[in-house]
């Protein structure tokens, strides 16, 4: 996403304000079917990412650098659906502890997405999966970790979300849309969040205690998580098998989609931002 598809690598977005990163995503969403915006694009580098629901302002605009974290979280409203995501990234070189705290997000949503759990479970009882990396390494973040989102509706929409909050207390069933979006925000520094939206499916279990079933998370949203900002060393093999597995069905989807439009540059890229982790 962005001016060009050698996003995030491109000096030219790099160079790029927040309010002129989002002009750009915005003309590239425009796809078939778009009507509009699911809701206002959050656009925000180095320290104003630190600021959960930032919207950019002239007094506070920042120019994209290649020094600093750059989160963006765009949605948009399409006639067959509604979509939410979050992507963080890093234009140069990121700092140890910036890759440290990517990649304990990271594990927090590899662990929602990947979680298998009894048919009507309250969101409330996964919260804790997505903060269980960043809470050993004295982390947090203080915001749910997933809301329910509508179809070419509400955004944020009841009565499912997965959080520590009230809202979270109605059981999960297959067919549900949620949103699976941990993060961690550094004060005066940087923010980081994963977000996708994963949708409720039935999930196969050795056992079926009192015929209950079982569920787990289909992700929606395919979009690369950036391999930059991850220190591969602090994730599993299990965890890095789904970075894989999602890469893929990312290329595999997404690429034939580019190929059957002749974004032919965007292909490159994605094929790029999506080799495996070895």
């Amino acid at each position: 996403m962005g001016c060009c598809f050698n996003f995030p690598d491109c000096r030219t977005c790099a160079a790029l304000s927040g309010p002129h990163f989002k002009c750009s995503l915005f003309v590239f969403s425009q796809q078939k079917d778009f009507v509009g915006l699911s809701f206002p694009t959050i656009s925000s580098v180095g320290p104003n990412g630190a600021i959960i629901h930032y919207r950019p302002l002239p007094e506070t605009n920042r120019t994209l650098t290649v020094n600093e974290v750059y989160l963006i979280d765009s949605g948009a409203q399409y006639i067959d659906g509604t979509t939410d995501v979050t992507r963080t990234v890093h234009f140069g070189t990121p700092s140890a502890f910036e890759k440290e705290s990517f990649t304990y997000v990271l594990k927090g949503h590899i662990a929602v997405s990947a979680a298998v759990f009894p048919n009507g479970t309250k969101g409330h009882l996964l919260d804790s999966f997505a903060r269980a990396a960043l809470w050993e390494a004295g982390l947090d973040y203080l915001h749910g970790t997933g809301h329910g989102v509508g179809c070419f509706l509400n955004v944020h929409e009841g009565p499912c979300g997965i959080s520590y909050k009230t809202f979270a207390d109605e059981p999960l069933e297959a067919g549900m849309i949620v949103s699976d979006e941990p993060g961690y925000y550094e004060d005066g520094s940087f923010g980081i969040r994963i977000e996708n939206v994963v949708l409720v499916v039935p999930a196969t279990s050795k056992y079926n205690y009192r015929n209950r079933g079982s569920l787990t998370f289909e992700p929606l949203t395919l979009v690369p998580i950036q391999m930059k900002m991850m220190n591969t060393e602090l994730l599993t093999q299990k965890e890095k098998d789904w970075v894989n597995e999602y890469h893929r069905k990312c290329r595999d989807v997404i690429g034939l989609e580019l190929e059957r439009q002749g974004r032919m540059e965007a292909l490159e890229w994605l094929i790029r931002e999506t080799q495996p982790i070895i």
